[in-house]
């Protein structure tokens, strides 16, 4: 350990690893003056590790390069995953200017490692050794030299000094501006929220809602007002419930204009340094810009791949969604003759519609989806029948935030598995949306077992209250924790392979599977009851809801493409073609959306350029299309889940062993094809999504 590790104040919760179980950090005396010591001295720790591995006289062999680079960086593991875990979840202004700060250190120090020619000619003497010897190594090794090489290629270690020596600033100003995005476009939908005084606009929201809203008024110093606080996509969910087309108007503005001109937060001269930045990189690294350099790392391979498929599947979802538009029309001029369909009408007369087509309220759905029982009747009751996994309540230990809950993972045989830490209501310090992190990465060579966070954006009712869910709620709840499966059913021997630790266009495949037993008869059964009279949920509305599975397939295909389009649009720029100006970011967006033929008025993209956290402030710069990228997979397996019986433990056993438990230790398209037999297939995809005219294209 190095001088400057040896100082960490030995109080500091991660100066030693945690004794609590699972190695869950100690959130109890965890403050956030902690932080930033331990993730310098973890970051010294780190390069000692290496430089010794580095410098090491003896033949490199897997125990003393491989296994060495495996096992180093612990102190700085612990302290990292916990503090963006609390980042993201319950950040505060501390916690902001430590990221700021460790962002491009954490960048320099990534570079450090991958750009160190004596570690890498070590790897590659290895690999010629295996290769000459004929060595045969076990697959999941053989796979870790395979990644190893590519990452130090990826990284730029094979540049001359002075691109180096750029590529290490570029990637210390992209952290940093990463950061930047993120911490600007949490205080501009904080501050987006929209404040109602006149109760009579709240009409046709829940009781329940109506009192989450006064709640976080009183919260925000508006007492006796209702506050309205945005989601992170561009549709909220309280659109299709007010009646009150003004209000609707009034939401739906402050969540088109979230970071755009005229806001304090403004977020595009943020955006375009990162898009400028990255596209500079790819171009360093001998891509033609950042779209194929991301693609050429994951299963698309190319990014023309990604390109023919978007572009196959749009004009068959905007010619769905302009049929689903003349319907609303309709509806609408019921109510507002003369009026014409706007993007705050959608969601709203898109429920009308389907209510009078399917006698189906989704408002009514409500109060048969509580929470608790979604959790432990739906979201655990299918991981029990599946994999035979138990779940139980550890009050005597605590999370990052009084709200998160922590439970204990039991295996079919009653062995602890690991941690499960649900984190499910809103508030002003969390970032928007709905992830998976993990706190603790399983691993048999460093005997580790999994801790993984699940986070949502609820709205929290008033203390006492029952937290009623939205069906689409629900689904998130199902897939959120299907990336929890993946973590917790990790079984590798390497670190750097466990859980989600796959590509980009992969990790979305076992959440979306997960999905499915939201819509499964019997695990709808179990969960929809009542949450005041315990009476199951009507079986004609059951019937009803598997039914409009495909309602409103159009929009939601084309708001997903566009904005998948958009984030494509951006990272094939070259870096002189990038717009100097933040004032061209919205006249380059609407001519993306237009030349990619997904510009409907009425169908804005899921998330516009301003608000796009995904690809400006969290991992998927140029990858948004991973999600329907992996659906190809998961609308597949779900066939094959059909064609063997459905929600069976011998099912649920093989598709553990031959998917989730192996993590990244293997090809992931190898894994798919041990589990499918084949290949994907697309055209469970498109019949899904009602694209089955996309096909002869």
């Amino acid at each position: 350990m190095t001088s400057d590790a040896a100082v960490l104040d030995p109080t500091n919760p991660f100066a030693r690893a945690s004794d609590l179980p699972y190695g869950l950090p100690g959130f109890r005396g965890l403050r956030d003056e902690h932080f930033l010591p331990a993730i310098r001295a973890g970051m010294a720790e780190e390069r000692a590790e290496v430089e010794a591995i580095a410098t090491d006289p003896a033949e490199p062999t897997v125990e003393n390069t491989l296994e060495a680079l495996q096992r180093s960086g612990r102190l700085l593991s612990r302290a990292v995953s916990a503090f963006y875990v609390q980042a993201g979840a319950d950040s505060t202004p501390a916690l902001q200017a430590i990221e700021e700060e460790v962002a491009p250190l954490l960048a320099a120090h990534s570079d450090a490692i991958w750009l160190d020619a004596r570690l890498h000619a070590r790897v590659e003497a290895l690999a010629a050794r295996v290769e000459a010897d004929g060595t045969a190594l076990a697959p999941d090794t053989a796979w870790l030299l395979h990644r190893t090489r590519t990452r130090f290629a990826r990284a730029g270690v094979g540049l001359a000094p002075a691109d180096q020596e750029r590529l290490r600033a570029i990637n210390s100003e992209i952290t940093s501006l990463d950061a930047t995005f993120g911490r600007l476009l949490l205080a501009a939908t904080t501050a987006a929220a929209v404040l109602v005084t006149d109760e009579t606009e709240l009409d046709g929201l829940p009781e329940d809602a109506r009192a989450a809203a006064a709640a976080a008024a009183t919260a925000a110093g508006h007492e006796g007002a209702w506050l309205l606080k945005l989601q992170l996509p561009t549709q909220q969910s309280v659109l299709s419930l007010l009646r009150d087309r003004g209000l609707r108007e009034r939401i739906m503005t402050a969540a088109l204009t979230r970071g755009a001109a005229g806001d304090e937060n403004d977020t595009r001269a943020t955006l375009l340094g990162l898009v400028r930045l990255r596209a500079e990189r790819a171009q360093l690294l001998g891509f033609e810009h950042h779209a194929a350099y991301v693609a050429a790392d994951a299963t698309a391979g190319s990014a023309r791949a990604v390109e023919e498929m978007l572009g196959r599947l749009a004009p068959a979802a905007v010619a769905n969604a302009r049929a689903e538009a003349a319907d609303l029309e309709r509806a609408l001029q019921a109510d507002h003759p003369g009026a014409g369909l706007e993007p705050w009408d959608w969601s709203y007369y898109a429920g009308r519609v389907q209510q009078e087509r399917r006698s189906m309220d989704e408002s009514a759905l409500r109060p048969y989806l509580e929470l608790e029982r979604v959790l432990a009747d739906g979201v655990f009751h299918a991981a029990n029948r599946l994999y035979g996994l138990t779940f139980a309540e550890r009050h005597d230990l605590v999370g990052y935030h009084p709200d998160v809950r922590v439970f204990e993972v039991f295996d079919t045989d009653g062995s602890g598995l690991g941690l499960f830490l649900g984190d499910w209501w809103t508030r002003p310090a969390k970032r928007g949306g709905a992830w998976m992190n993990s706190l603790v990465h399983q691993s048999t060579l460093l005997g580790e077992a999994p801790v993984v966070v699940n986070n949502l954006n609820i709205p929290q009712p008033p203390p006492g209250q029952p937290t009623l869910l939205t069906w689409d709620e629900v689904i998130t709840l199902f897939h959120e924790f299907g990336h929890a499966l993946h973590g917790l059913l990790s079984n590798v021997r390497y670190p750097s392979q466990s859980g989600t630790s796959v590509p980009r266009d992969f990790v979305e495949y076992p959440s979306q599977v997960n999905e499915m037993w939201a819509w499964d008869p019997d695990v709808l059964r179990s969960f929809a009851v009542h949450h005041e009279t315990g009476e199951p949920m009507p079986q004609e509305w059951a019937a009803t809801l598997l039914a409009a599975r495909q309602d409103g397939e159009g929009f939601a295909t084309t708001e997903y493409l566009a904005a998948a389009l958009l984030d494509q649009a951006w990272y094939r720029l070259a870096p002189q073609d990038v717009p100097a100006d933040p004032d061209e970011v919205e006249a380059f967006e609407a001519r993306a959306l237009r030349d990619a033929g997904v510009d409907l008025r009425t169908v804005p993209p899921r998330y516009r350029t301003t608000y796009f956290n995904h690809v400006f402030g969290s991992g998927y710069s140029a990858g948004y299309y991973a999600y329907i990228w992996s659906e190809v997979l998961d609308a597949d397996t779900v066939e094959w889940f059909a064609e063997n019986g459905g929600l069976r433990r011998e099912n649920g056993d093989t598709f553990r062993t031959r998917l989730l438990a192996r993590g990244g230790s293997i090809d992931p398209l190898q894994a798919f094809a041990d589990l499918r037999g084949r290949a994907p297939r697309i055209e469970p995809l498109l019949a899904r999504r009602g694209l089955l005219g996309a096909a002869a294209r």
